[in-house]
């Protein structure tokens, strides 16, 4: 697949359960396209990370799966359902959070993927470029390195919290 440039905002405010029906629908024809199966709990992990919109914690979506009789499911269930889903490219893994995000999009194979995470409200915007793929590829070239995968992530502030901040000039020392 060629690489293409596009951003897409996590935990933004939008309407992520409206996307809901077509992202399930886009899950279960890759699934078949691959021979594999989306089961129950796999689409109840997916669900909840799309519902959701910020990125969660195996534990946190154990929390938000417990039926209202109170059994959660196991976390090994979890685990195996985030990795199918991870292995897919139904969802990604931010490492600095140690939590997973849907992801709204397929990415080509070994495209890079860059998360800007914002430090202070959760939001996380997914980017890829191929300026990004380029300079990567170039340096694990330079180094005999073969990379498998390529995901960036970048801590800051994103662009509503900046803008609650005062301006340095209106910031005043004693």
């Amino acid at each position: 697949m060629a690489s293409h440039d596009h951003t897409h905002a996590h935990g933004c405010g939008h309407d992520h359960a409206a996307a809901l029906p077509r992202l399930l629908l886009e899950a279960e024809d890759l699934c078949r396209a691959r021979g594999v199966r989306l089961t129950d709990q796999r689409r109840a992990v997916f669900t909840a990370l799309v519902r959701h919109g910020h990125p969660l914690g195996a534990y946190d979506l154990i929390e938000k799966l417990r039926p209202k009789s109170g059994r959660s499911p196991a976390p090994i269930a979890i685990y195996r359902a985030l990795d199918f889903l991870q292995q897919n490219g139904l969802i990604h893994r931010l490492e600095t959070l140690n939590a997973y995000i849907a992801c709204p999009h397929t990415h080509g194979a070994g495209e890079a993927v860059v998360f800007l995470i914002c430090e202070e409200c959760s939001h996380v915007e997914e980017a890829s470029t191929s300026g990004v793929n380029m300079a990567l590829d170039s340096l694990a070239t330079q180094h005999g390195f073969v990379a498998r995968r390529r995901v960036v992530e970048l801590g800051g502030l994103c662009r509503a919290c900046q803008s609650r901040r005062p301006a340095r000039s209106e910031v005043h020392t004693p």
